[in-house]
């Protein structure tokens, strides 16, 4: 530890994390927000804050915390891209480094706390080989120690990768690069918090090994926070509980609980809202005169609290679930594909009533997504978006643009399906899919995956293999827990876990876990995995691989034709033409689209394939060398005294002399061709400038002797 004279408060911790150096400054900058630290990790450098409102903010009934990873382009040496050329709304990668903050922290706030909090980690300088998301969690953990915030931390996160045979602590580039495995786990010194996960078919027994190691570097990570947090401690600020009037809460449930039970046991949503609502209503003429100053201000959060209680008491004390279940039975199960007409490939996944369809649209490789980051990648061709509209839920609410839920959950079933997506070598497409949420009752996210795989295939897309996905709940009450498959959206709301789960039967491609109480112990993760395990594979064999077993043979009528093809690069500018003339004019006559790169790579984009094969053998004409004795058909462009001038190849002229367009005397080229006409020719001499020379009269006279043999 290092002090500073100027500043009296300022101190400098240091430790080890993935063999680099990770140093903490506290007391230096941000003196104004409640707690602040400095954290550099290598040459990666991300400032984190904690600010909390001094009142609680009036009309709310939960607690408002809300997390932002801010990107700074210039961390990366980058004037944004953008008009205004500063950063606008967050990219899609630093909204998700939020919402994995957001859940290692959120379960350690009082439930009680309505003032809001404000956690912010703004990247400002990024070394590639030590990820900025490492240093933003480790960031928000001190910040929120050394502040005034009442929080029950610390907890600590890193990142977990896996190449060459070995499990690997906060990856560098190169080892991303190979690693089959893209873990983050964050927990306190007892438990883990917090999962997140992106795997190539990792196997599950791998993936709990992974973890597990994880969480021993986690409590070294821990106990280092700890002693920057015992050296700067401030004394917890106060803040206006919001705890229920203990007395209602008893009599509501002396009066209501069996109400309440008898409400909730159907497998129907609605028919349980509609039930609740009834009840709800009994309960407010019944002790409307008893609480008459309380009762409206808390009755929401008594009923609440009351259908949390009922619907663990079902599964602790019964061993069964509000719609029937048992504890590992799945909500029956429906597929179907190429339901919607004219879209490139469509699936339907039906679980319970949770509906998800989702829609693949193929494109062009120009149509991948460009990225202006602060991270390494800088353009997908594979896009997952995910909607989740009102009346999915039987609410009435105007469309909006998608919110940070949206985002996250359409990530999450990207990275689920991206180690199925062929190479572009293999299928020179990029493509979107979208996974509309038409109905919800828990697992959308899941079922946006099996909805996803279902696209895919009747796409045509040749997956290395189907993905489903499940989630595993989980119901605690002191040292004792109970696991369960395939949690509903009641079971979501007041269970303590959700934890979600992608694979192939080979194994894990995504993980996210979601929890509401102190964590999780390597025993509860080993039972979710071997619950998902069962779940997926039974999704898989028993619905989806029945709905369609394997991709489609042929493309959807409708989808672009892709042709792939190498030319010498030195062509490249031949194709092009000038100011792009002979490319626009392959593409508008055989109505193709048309990518170039750099290395002499094309891919050819048509409606039909016999489009697509015209377009390539224009480009090979263009590519390929006029030989001398070669025939080519063509068409005259223009007329001189002295002969023709006849277009063979897009791009390639040739001059046919008036002595060459007939065995005999001719007097004015116009009595032999004019412009339009189409002849064979053949090319008799290329001069030292590379101008050919053509001869109709050689063409005509070797073409007709090989008609004769």
């Amino acid at each position: 530890m290092i002090r500073h004279a100027q500043f009296p408060e300022y101190r400098v911790y240091e430790t080890t994390l993935g063999g680099r150096k990770l140093k903490v400054e506290v007391g230096k900058l941000a003196g104004l927000a409640n707690g602040s630290c400095l954290v550099s990790f290598g040459e990666t450098t991300v400032l984190a804050t904690a600010t909390m409102a001094k009142k609680p903010r009036d009309g709310i009934d939960f607690f408002p915390l809300s997390v932002d990873f801010e990107e700074r382009l210039y961390a990366v040496g980058r004037i944004p891209g953008s008009f205004m050329r500063r950063e606008g709304r967050p990219s899609e990668k630093a909204i998700l480094v939020s919402r994995v903050i957001d859940r290692q922290i959120r379960p350690f706030f009082p439930s009680d706390m309505r003032n809001d909090v404000c956690v912010s980690c703004t990247v400002l300088s990024v070394d590639y080989d030590n990820a900025a998301e490492v240093a933003a969690m480790l960031g928000a953990s001190i910040a929120l120690s050394v502040s005034d915030i009442p929080w029950n931390g610390p907890i600590a996160g890193l990142q977990m990768g896996y190449c060459d045979g070995e499990y690997i602590v906060c990856p560098n580039r190169e080892q991303r690069e190979k690693s089959v495995l893209q873990l983050t786990v964050a927990g306190s010194s007892e438990k883990v918090v917090m999962i997140e996960a992106g795997a190539d078919q990792f196997p599950d027994d791998m993936m709990l090994t992974a973890i597990a190691k994880s969480h021993e570097e986690i409590c070294k990570l821990v106990n280092f926070i700890k002693n920057i947090k015992a050296e700067n401690f401030k004394i917890p600020a106060e803040y206006p509980s919001v705890k229920l009037d203990a007395q209602l809460f008893e009599d509501i449930k002396a009066f209501a609980a069996d109400k309440v039970r008898a409400a909730i046991d159907t497998d129907d949503k609605t028919v349980r809202d509609a039930r609740i609502s009834v009840v709800t209503e009994e309960v407010r003429a019944h002790f409307a005169e008893k609480y008459a100053d309380i009762l409206n201000a808390q009755l929401d959060e008594c009923m609440y609290k009351l259908q949390k209680y009922v619907v663990r008491r079902f599964i602790l004390d019964e061993g069964r679930r509000v719609d029937g279940r048992g504890l590992t039975d799945v909500r029956p199960l429906a597929s179907e594909v190429g339901i919607i007409p004219r879209v490139h490939g469509s699936g339907l996944f039906t679980r319970g009533q949770t509906q998800v369809l989702t829609i693949c649209t193929l494109g062009t490789l120009r149509d991948a997504q460009e990225l202006d980051t602060t991270f390494e990648e800088t353009s997908k061709r594979y896009m997952h978006h995910y909607n989740f509209p009102s009346y999915s839920v039987g609410e009435a609410r105007p469309s909006r643009s998608p919110g940070r839920r949206e985002i996250g959950h359409g990530a999450l079933a990207e990275r689920a399906l991206e180690p199925v997506i062929p190479s572009t070598e293999e299928f020179p497409y990029a493509f979107r899919l979208v996974s509309e949420v038409v109905s919800s009752n828990g697992s959308t996210s899941q079922g946006a995956i099996c909805g996803s795989t279902l696209a895919l295939m009747d796409a045509g897309v040749p997956i290395k293999a189907p993905v489903a996905g499940i989630s595993c709940g989980l119901v605690t009450e002191g040292d004792r827990h109970i696991t369960f498959t395939d949690i509903q959206g009641i079971e979501d709301f007041f269970g303590d876990m959700d934890f979600k789960v992608g694979g192939t039967k080979k194994g894990i491609t995504a993980i996210q876990v979601d929890i509401k109480n102190d964590g999780l112990t390597m025993q509860i993760i080993a039972e979710a995995f071997e619950k998902t395990r069962i779940a997926r594979l039974e999704i898989l064999d028993e619905i989806m691989l029945k709905a369609i077993a394997e991709p489609r043979a042929e493309l959807n009528p409708y989808a672009p034709k892709m042709i792939r093809m190498m030319i010498d690069p030195e062509k490249i500018r031949e194709v092009i033409g000038k100011g792009g003339s002979v490319i626009q004019k392959i593409t508008a006559e055989t109505n193709t689209k048309i990518d170039i790169e750099d290395d002499g790579s094309i891919c050819i984009a048509a409606i039909n394939s016999a489009d697509g094969e015209a377009a390539r053998k224009m480009i090979e004409a263009i590519v390929l060398d006029a030989k001398i004795g070669e025939i080519y058909h063509g068409k005259v462009t223009r007329i001189m005294t002295f002969g023709a001038f006849v277009e063979f190849a897009p791009g390639k002229e040739g001059l046919i002399h008036i002595s060459k367009l007939e065995d005999r005397r001719v007097g004015k080229v116009e009595d032999v061709l004019n412009i339009g006409d189409e002849t064979w020719v053949k090319v008799i001499e290329i001069d030292e400038k590379g101008r050919i020379n053509l001869s109709r009269k050689d063409a005509l006279a070797e073409m007709a002797a090989n008609q004769g043999k």
